[in-house]
């Protein structure tokens, strides 16, 4: 038998039971009854598990520190954290960050302290999604895991490092899960499938190796999903006594894009879509694109990312992808979705293939630095505005000559403040429109060189 789960949602009614307790309940999902009891049981997480990885030493050894447990639903939460309250031999109090509050922390640490002074016998508290404490309310646990009353062990689907404050992630390093691998999922469902005293293998209920790989394949790593829906499935075949691949259809119904607006699948799913545009592959990026509209995102926001793409990444290697982004946003707020999220995806394709180049977004970044380091130099006088008489009297626009009506329409004229002479802050690309920018300013300095060298010989001679 073997089973790897997450979170159950154990209730803070149940926190002082066993853990056999919780699974010998008759009635209870399929998901708690057959959660692993044995180390040797558990599925996955090789990179914490594995031989002389730091959760095993910790599982094996039986010396306890408090951590965060980082992963997502059905990855192995709550299980792992029974598992090391087995091993130490130390009370489990399970407690919920999102029924329960810090009122609640202060029972649970006045019983720690009475057990810890009459037995000896130390605490694990098990919070549940600790991530849905705001940080003041986290500073609850601080003391009493300093001075040992308790060792906390936090469970969460969020990335501790946005929403854990960092005194706690001082004391209690992250251990970090992954969603299962399909072939972990396929042996807990056989063996889910299987197991006659706490799985389905009384009823007689069977499914090919080709219906099980679908609904590991539709459970996207959690356990607690694909078990749920092998027992929906099991139930939809109880008449024939075989699976189908309709009924795990049936079962696993709408599978949930794994996406947060405000947590961290959010940035990670922005940053995959902008860089598969700078790295020029339309596929990904449309593919990225798809998981965020799919995952509810509003589609203002990437229509604001795309324009950043288009000036930060294109540039001027392709002029028209400024006008292409604008025109999709634009089209987006006139028809709204789904029909505008097709301009999204056709700004991001334009975006994809077009030329990059980064030429404008490092020349802004020196000439921001340039005018931080010089803030206080003069306007040369040739290129003032002399807007009265008495600031031509004064020299303003002295000596100014009009570019266009130059030979070749290029004036032998500085622009820039004298302590700056020869800065270059924008070198355009060897690509696309840049190209063709190139060879003007090459044109335009070739001109410039030649008439400052022809002045310079008559100053000489």
């Amino acid at each position: 038998m073997s089973a790897d789960l997450g979170l159950f949602g154990d209730s803070a009614e149940g926190a002082h039971s066993s853990a056999d307790g919780a699974h010998s309940e008759e009635h209870a999902p399929l998901a708690a009854r057959v959660r692993p009891r044995e180390l040797a049981e558990v599925q996955g997480q090789p990179q914490l598990l594995g031989p002389g990885k730091p959760l095993r030493r910790m599982l094996e050894g039986g010396t306890l520190t408090s951590c965060i447990l980082w992963g997502p639903p059905g990855s192995g939460k709550t299980t792992l954290a029974r598992l090391l309250a087995e091993r130490s031999d130390a009370a489990f109090v399970s407690f919920s960050a999102v029924t329960e509050g810090v009122a609640r922390v202060r029972e649970i640490i006045v019983e720690a302290r009475a057990r810890l002074s009459t037995s000896g016998r130390r605490t694990i508290l098990f919070c549940d999604e600790i991530h849905r404490f705001n940080r003041g309310q986290q500073d609850a646990f601080l003391p009493h895991v300093e001075d040992g009353t308790i060792i906390l062990i936090g469970a969460t689907t969020e990335n501790p490092s946005f929403e854990v404050n960092r005194p706690l992630l001082s004391r209690a390093p992250v251990f970090r899960l992954e969603p299962l691998a399909e072939e972990d999922l396929l042996r807990i469902l056989r063996s889910a499938l299987e197991d006659r005293d706490r799985g389905l293998g009384s009823g007689g209920v069977q499914a090919t190796d080709e219906v099980l790989a679908l609904l590991a394949r539709g459970a996207d790593g959690d356990a607690r999903r694909a078990l749920g829906a092998l027992e929906a499935a099991a139930r939809l075949a109880a008449e024939e006594g075989r699976i189908t691949a309709e009924a795990v259809s049936e079962a696993l119904q709408h599978r949930f894009a794994i996406y947060d607006k405000s947590g961290e699948e959010h940035y990670n799913l922005i940053s995959a879509l902008h860089k598969s545009v700078r790295g020029s592959d339309p596929d990904a990026a449309l593919y990225w694109l798809a998981r965020m509209i799919r995952g509810g995102e509003h589609p203002g926001y990437i229509a604001r990312r795309l324009i950043r793409m288009a000036v930060e990444d294109i540039g001027l290697a392709d002029p028209d992808a400024l006008s292409v982004t604008v025109a999709a946003w634009q089209a987006w707020d006139f028809l709204g979705s789904p029909e505008g999220d097709l301009a999204l995806a056709e700004a991001t394709v334009y975006l994809a293939t077009a030329p990059k180049s980064i030429g404008v977004y490092r020349a802004w970044g020196s000439a921001l630095a340039a005018a931080a380091d010089t803030p206080g130099e003069p306007v040369p006088m040739h290129i003032r505005n002399a807007s009265t008489t008495q600031m031509k009297e004064w020299g303003y626009g002295a000596g100014y000559r009009y570019d266009p009506d130059e030979e070749d329409g290029v004036a032998e004229q500085a622009y820039l403040p004298d302590a700056l002479t020869g800065c270059r802050f924008y070198v355009p690309g060897r690509f696309g429109f840049e190209k063709t920018i190139g060879q003007r300013l090459e044109w335009w300095a070739r001109r410039r060189r030649r008439e400052t060298g022809g002045h310079e010989a008559e100053s000489e001679g």
